[in-house]
């Protein structure tokens, strides 16, 4: 891609999903920055998108030129303000904390360029709190990838009531430039796919606790006979037990609804450590 939406993007935390995130935009064509608080945290994430790419050479789905290219396009730094001060679009990768991304939007609103657009990949909170007392709200965006990012082709855009028609134009038509397939929600909790995700895991997690059937017979019943690619027990675990946990509490909250309350069998998990693909064991063992 020579003449990407946003020349310059910054990327700001490193976990799996900001280098995800970092990858995508770089092999759209971007120059981009991805930050977080240590230079360990750094240096892991763009090791994930160098095994990545790698992963492709190997598989030959991707040349050594075109790897080549694709990291030379990232940089990473632990500076936050030098790493958003010349961006075109932020995105915001850190944990799921109200309090966090809140206070990290309005930061960076006193050090953006004004016709920066400022994005959370925020998977279920509100964004018309995310964003609460930042300047120029109308360039405030949701863009909500799926994990693994550089292989899942939705991209949930979230707009809010000040988002702007011109944002949303921008973000959209970038979205495809990143191969994604953008649809456009409204903010409300838990937005279109984590509400619907959500509800059917916990209840296939309720399912298990009640001994109806195991794990791999759930997911496979999900698999084979309602077409899904992955079923809700074991996309539990690659999201991580604790994240969905979080969102359950969060959408119990916000929605007022039984079907959102976590089952103690989760709960017990997660307090054990047991938080799926990332801890080494969750319904399957990784």
């Amino acid at each position: 891609m020579t003449n990407p939406q946003f020349a310059t993007v910054a990327v700001l935390g490193a976990g799996t999903m900001g280098a995800g995130i970092a990858q995508v935009c770089a092999q759209a064509g971007s120059r981009v920055v991805l930050q977080d608080i240590t230079e360990e945290f750094t240096k892991k994430g763009l090791s994930r998108i160098q095994d990545f790419l790698q992963k492709g050479v190997e598989k030959g789905k991707v040349t050594e030129a075109r790897r080549n290219e694709v990291l030379a396009l990232v940089s990473t730094t632990v500076d936050r303000a030098a790493a958003s001060r010349a961006a075109d679009l932020v995105i915001e990768a850190v944990p799921e904390k109200l309090e966090l991304k809140n206070g990290l939007f309005r930061e960076l609103a006193g050090v953006v360029r004004p016709d920066c657009v400022l994005a959370s990949n925020t998977s279920s909170l509100s964004l018309a709190k995310v964003f609460a007392g930042v300047s120029k709200p109308e360039r405030c965006i949701g863009m909500h990838f799926f994990n693994p990012v550089p292989l899942m082709a939705l991209l949930e855009l979230v707009r809010t009531d000040s988002t702007s028609a011109a944002t949303i134009d921008a973000v959209t038509a970038y979205s495809k430039q990143l191969g994604k397939e953008p649809i456009v929600v409204k903010d409300s909790p838990g937005f279109a796919s984590s509400r619907l995700g959500v509800c059917l895991g916990l209840e296939a997690i309720r399912m298990v606790e009640a001994g109806v059937a195991s794990a791999e017979d759930i997911d496979k019943a999900m698999v084979l006979g309602y077409g899904h690619p992955m079923g809700p027990l074991k996309l539990t675990d690659v999201v991580g037990l604790d994240v969905r946990l979080a969102i359950a509490d969060y959408l119990t909250k916000e929605l007022d609804h039984p079907g959102f309350k976590a089952p103690e069998l989760m709960r017990r998990m997660v307090a054990e450590g047991k938080l799926g693909k990332k801890s080494g064991q969750g319904f399957y063992r990784w």
